[in-house]
This record gives C-alpha cells, sequence and structure tokens, in this order.
C-alpha cells in the first residue's frame, strides 16, 4: 500500500508562519522507519503494508505535536493487495507512456 500524508501543527509556526522545523520532524521518523519513502513540496509518500506504514504515520504525527496544541493531519492511500515497488513504478509507467509520445 501507500499512503501519502501532509501533517503540520496548528496554531503554532515562525512569525512567517513557516512549519518547516515540524515537518522536518515528520519526515525524520519517516525516513528512520527504513520503508520506502519520497517527500516532496506537499507530502511523504510511504509503502509498506497497513500496520507498518500507519505506525509510522502515528509516530511522525506525534513528533508533529511537539510544535503546537494541534495538528493537522491529510492521508491519501493507494490499497492494492500483492504489489509492491509502487512508490516508484506508478511514475515509470507514466513517464513511458509520455516517451512514448515523443516518438
Amino acid at each position: 500500500m501507500l499512503v501519502a500524508f501532509s501533517v503540520s501543527p496548528v496554531g503554532s509556526g515562525g512569525d512567517d508562519g513557516s512549519v518547516h522545523e515540524a515537518v522536518a520532524a515528520a519526515v525524520r521518523v519517516v525516513r528512520a522507519s527504513g520503508l520506502p519513502n519520497q517527500t516532496d513540496a506537499m507530502f511523504t509518500t510511504i509503502e509498506g503494508d497497513w500496520d507498518e506504514v500507519f505506525a509510522v504515520v502515528k509516530a511522525a504525527t506525534e513528533a508533529v505535536a511537539a510544535f503546537g496544541p494541534r495538528v493537522s493531519l491529510v492521508l491519501k492511500a493507494d490499497i492494492r493487495p500483492g504489489h509492491t515497488g509502487e512508490l516508484t513504478g506508478k511514475v515509470e509507467r507514466v513517464e513511458r507512456v509520455l516517451a512514448a509520445d515523443s516518438e
């Protein structure tokens, strides 16, 4: 399964509204998990089975909770039993189609 999530504190942040320190705390948890993952400007995506992925999301959320009185968590999941390597596989398939367009 793939889970894309975004977690940030609510009611805190720097003078400019930035929450990058809290987000970095969450990303540290994800990277330490050893699960395949990637982070972009909006979400962090993790690949693994249900229990291990949601344990990481919970721990990342708890890390962010240290930065404020409230936490916002947004999740999107792609549950496809029997498939692994989809963190990169889905993108590779789209790129192949796009490359064929230019031939």
